[in-house]
C-alpha cells in the first residue's frame, strides 16, 4: 500500500483496524476508502454561472441541476431568495451559483452586472459564462469578459440558444471572446450540454482548497450576515471602535464587502461585513437578489457566521432562509438576537417562543443578546465564536464512534421496516470543519433516525456550533453470482 495514502482523519494504526472491521462487515475496501474520501472532502468545488441578463442563465442552470428550482420567467427582474444549488455529474459533485437576470441598471454595466459577477466569481473555483449564440457578443459581454480575465478564474463558454445547424455558426462567431472554445447548447432542450458539462469538470477542482483555511496563526475569518437592517455594519462598527484597534481594513472594489482586522479578546480576527449595497441599484428585487448573492459569497470565505436577529421584528422567512443558507455551507454557527435593549417584558415573552418554535434547526448554535447600538453584551460575542470554532473543529476517535454507536444501537434500534430493522454496523468521522461522518450500514437508514443519531452524538461529543454532515452507505448484497 502507498505510505503516502490519504486516509482522510484517520491515522495509519486506526486507519488499518478499521479497514479490518469493514473487512470482517462484508464491505469491499474500495467502496469504504471512497465513501471515505469523499465525505472528507470537505465543501464542494464551485461553479459561478455568469453572463448579461436573458441570456438563458437560470434555464441552464435548472438543466444542471436536474430540477426547476432557480426561479426563470421571460423578462428580467425575478427575485430568487437561493442562488447557490448543489449538482452533479459524472458521480462528482459540486455547486452552482447562479447569477442570472434581474434588469440591467439604466447607469450601466458598472453598477449591475459587473458587480453581481464579482460577488460570484470572488467565491468561485471556475465560472461558465454564458452568452446568446443569436444575438453574438455585445459590449456587455464584453465587459464580462475582462472582469473573468482580471479575476484569473478557469473559464468555460457556452454558446447558449443553439438549437440547429445554423446555430452552429453564430456559435463559432464567439471565439472572438477570446475565450477559448465556444460549446453550442441548447438549455431549453438539453442540446449539448453534456460536452459542456465534461468541460466543466476539467476546469474544477477535484477536491477544493479550504477557502477560508488561512494559514496556521493567521485569523479566524468571521462573515456578518443576515437580512438588511438588523445591524450588521453597526455590530461592525461597535466592534471596531469600543476597542480601537482596527488593525487593517483591507480596500476592495466598492462593491466588495468590506474586511476588516480587529482585535478582541487578545485575538485579532478577519470580519466579513456583508451589508452595504450599492445605492445604484434602483430596482428593489435587484437589491434582495444582490443582498443574497454578497451574502453567499462572504459565507463562502468564511469559517464562522454570526447570523444577527432583529429581536424587535418577527423572525422572518428571509431569516429562515439565511440560516439555511449557513448551515448548508457547512460554517460554524453563532446565532446575536440583536437590538435586545428595546424589548419590552412582553416582546421578550413572545420572542423566546419564536425561538423555540422558528430556531429549532440550530439549537445547537451558541447564542448572545447584543445590542450594536449601546455595546450591550459585545464582551459575549468572542467566546461564543470560540466555542463554535471548537465544535467545528472537533474530531471522535473511531474506536470510541464505535463503542458509542453500539451503544445506540443495542439501546434504540432502528424500527423494523418491511419485516427488515437495519442496523449500522461501524462508523468513522472522515472529517472536520464541520464535523463529517460516515456510517456503515446493513440497510437504508431513515431520516428520522439520521436525526437520532445526530441529536445523539451532539449529547455524547458536544459539536456545539456546527453543522454535522452524515452520510450512510449500505452493504450491497453479495454472493449472488453464479
Amino acid at each position: 500500500m502507498n505510505d503516502q495514502h490519504d486516509h482522510g482523519a484517520l491515522g495509519d494504526a486506526e486507519y488499518a483496524e478499521f479497514m479490518e472491521l469493514a473487512s470482517e462487515e462484508g464491505f469491499d475496501v474500495e467502496e469504504v476508502e471512497g465513501a471515505i474520501e469523499e465525505a472528507g472532502h470537505g465543501p464542494l468545488p464551485v461553479l459561478a454561472v455568469v453572463g448579461r441578463p436573458n441570456v438563458g442563465k437560470s434555464t441552464l442552470v435548472n438543466r444542471i441541476i436536474g430540477r426547476r428550482e432557480a426561479v426563470v420567467e421571460d423578462k428580467p427582474g425575478v427575485t430568487r431568495d437561493r442562488v447557490t444549488y448543489e449538482a452533479e455529474w459524472a458521480g462528482r459533485r459540486f455547486k452552482v451559483v447562479d447569477t442570472g437576470g434581474w434588469e440591467q441598471d439604466v447607469l450601466g454595466i458598472d453598477a449591475s452586472v459587473a458587480a453581481q459577477a464579482e460577488y460570484a466569481i470572488e467565491a468561485a473555483d471556475a465560472c461558465l459564462f454564458v452568452v446568446d449564440s443569436t444575438v453574438g457578443a455585445t459590449d456587455t459581454d464584453e465587459a464580462v469578459v475582462r472582469l473573468l480575465r482580471r479575476a484569473g478564474k478557469p473559464v468555460v463558454l457556452a454558446a447558449n440558444k443553439v438549437d440547429g445547424q445554423s446555430g452552429e455558426a453564430d456559435a463559432s462567431m464567439l471565439w472572438s471572446l477570446g475565450l477559448g472554445e465556444p460549446f453550442p447548447v441548447s438549455s431549453l432542450h438539453g442540446r449539448g450540454t453534456g460536452d459542456l458539462l465534461d468541460e466543466v469538470l476539467k476546469k474544477l477542482p477535484e477536491a477544493p482548497e479550504q477557502r477560508f483555511g488561512n494559514a496556521v496563526g493567521g485569523p479566524r475569518r468571521i462573515a456578518l450576515i443576515g437580512r438588511p437592517n438588523v445591524g450588521k455594519s453597526s455590530l461592525l462598527n461597535k466592534v471596531a471602535n469600543e476597542d480601537r484597534v482596527v488593525v487593517n481594513e483591507l480596500a476592495g472594489t466598492t462593491r466588495d464587502p468590506v474586511d476588516e482586522l480587529i482585535e478582541l479578546g487578545g485575538v485579532t480576527w478577519k470580519f466579513v461585513d456583508t451589508a452595504g449595497i450599492r445605492k445604484k441599484v434602483h430596482l428593489q428585487e435587484g437589491a434582495d437578489y444582490y443582498a443574497s448573492l454578497r451574502t453567499a459569497a462572504a459565507v463562502e470565505k468564511a469559517e464562522v457566521a454570526v447570523i444577527l436577529i432583529d429581536t424587535t421584528d418577527n423572525i422572518s422567512v428571509q431569516d429562515q432562509r439565511i440560516i439555511t443558507m449557513a448551515v448548508e455551507s457547512g460554517r460554524a454557527i453563532v446565532i446575536a438576537y440583536n437590538k435586545w435593549d428595546e424589548l419590552d417584558e412582553e416582546r421578550r415573552y413572545y420572542l423566546e417562543r419564536e425561538i423555540e418554535t422558528e430556531m429549532q434547526q440550530v439549537a445547537w448554535a451558541p447564542r448572545v443578546n447584543v445590542s450594536a447600538k449601546t455595546g450591550r453584551h459585545m464582551e459575549k460575542l468572542v467566546p461564543a465564536i470560540e466555542t463554535a470554532l471548537a465544535g467545528w473543529e472537533t474530531r471522535v476517535p473511531t474506536g470510541r464512534l464505535n463503542a458509542f454507536l453500539g451503544e445506540i444501537v443495542a439501546a434504540h434500534p432502528h424500527p423494523i421496516r418491511g419485516g427488515k430493522q437495519p442496523r449500522i454496523l461501524f462508523g468513522t468521522q472522515a472529517g472536520t470543519k464541520p464535523p463529517r461522518f460516515v456510517l456503515f450500514a446493513s440497510g437504508f437508514l431513515e431520516a428520522g433516525y439520521r436525526r437520532f443519531i445526530e441529536r445523539r452524538l451532539r449529547e455524547e461529543f458536544g459539536f456545539e456550533g456546527t453543522p454535522i454532515h452524515i452520510s450512510v452507505r449500505v452493504r450491497e448484497k453479495r454472493g449472488r453470482k453464479k
